[in-house]
């Protein structure tokens, strides 16, 4: 009997022992911090991966995770320095970096750090984009800007924004630039995180990055805008007609000149060798009816060939001089 009890016993205290080792022993994963409590208090937190021991039952461990999350922001509309309105749509990415703070802050719940940081950031995008025109801020979302820096503006932009001269006073200090001096305006995702700074540190987070996703005009605008894009492409257009035309009306005059040049240029040169030829003809004329006689041939041959050309379309009558050299031919006398 007494052997019994005492092997009772000891599977009694086994299980009391598995039962304190279970609920004293707990992990911290390689992506996530521990964060131990005790009546509600924090006791300590862990960022390393490990087994790690606490106090049982008085005790209890909740995670918070140490990965990058996306927060989305919802669509909002915005006003450029130059009192454009733009609707942004831009997404954050943060992580926590103070697991106790994160806890203490926000109670270790997403959705409220969510909340702040849309709140933090919408105050970032709209401060940020106010201090640019709307050409400006669809440049800076590639590539850097510049400004011309005033008095006016000077108030506007971040110190961070600005390029060091490098020129230094007597003291070693850093000189600022002066007015109507050139600078440029870094990226804005770059702006927008210089103006959250360590806005997020309080609640135990880091927005480490802020990126526009749509930046667009609002629809009641849209119509106007591609109104006046068309406007401007077509008068664009017709001013290009108008060059086309007004330099081909130049070639068809310069043609048209140059065509009745070479006419007269032709026409004068076929009216020369005409007259040559025309000269030529009576030379070689003068030269075969040179004497009486072949003068007479000639005319007794002009003669019939008028003759024959009388007695055409079926005219069969013909008048003739009796002293006609023709008459003889049909009088037989000669």
């Amino acid at each position: 009997m007494k052997k019994g009890k005492g092997i009772t016993v000891v599977l009694i205290l086994l299980v009391l022992a598995v039962i304190l080792g279970g609920n004293a022993l707990y992990t911290t994963p390689e992506n996530e911090y521990s964060v131990v409590k005790q009546f509600g208090k924090i006791v300590t937190t862990n960022d390393s991966a490990g087994l790690r021991v606490k106090a049982p039952f008085v005790q209890d461990v909740s995670y918070v995770p140490k990965a990058k999350q996306i927060y989305d922001l919802p669509a909002s509309e915005v006003i450029t320095s130059d009192k454009k309105t733009m609707i942004v749509d831009a997404y954050v990415l943060w992580n926590v970096t103070d697991a106790k703070a994160y806890t203490q802050t926000l109670n270790a719940s997403s959705v409220t750090a969510q909340g702040r940081i849309d709140v933090i950031v919408y105050n970032a995008i709209k401060t940020t984009i106010s201090s640019l025109t709307q050409e400006e801020l669809i440049a800076s979302r590639d590539s850097a800007v510049k400004l011309q820096i005033t008095e006016s503006t000077l108030e506007d932009v971040e110190i961070n924004d600005m390029e060091s001269t490098g020129e230094v006073d007597e003291n070693g200090n850093a000189v600022e630039a002066s007015e109507e001096q050139e600078t440029e305006i870094i990226l804005i995702s770059d702006r927008l995180i210089s103006w959250i700074g360590s806005q997020c540190d309080q609640y135990g987070i880091e927005s480490t990055d802020v990126k526009i996703k749509v930046l667009d005009l609002p629809e009641e605008n849209k119509e106007a805008v591609y109104t006046r894009m068309i406007t401007e492409r077509n008068n664009i257009a017709a001013a290009y007609k108008a060059q086309g035309e007004s330099e081909a009306q130049i070639i068809r005059n310069t043609t048209d000149a140059e065509v009745k040049v070479m006419l007269s240029e032709a026409q004068a040169e076929a009216d020369a060798i005409a007259a040559e030829g025309e000269a030529e003809y009576m030379r070689i004329l003068s030269a075969a009816y040179n004497d009486e006689e072949k003068a007479e041939f000639y005319l007794f041959s002009l003669q019939l060939d008028t003759l024959r050309e009388s007695v055409t379309n079926g005219n069969t009558t013909i008048f003739l001089d009796k002293d006609s050299p023709v008459a003889s031919i049909f009088s037989g006398v000669e």
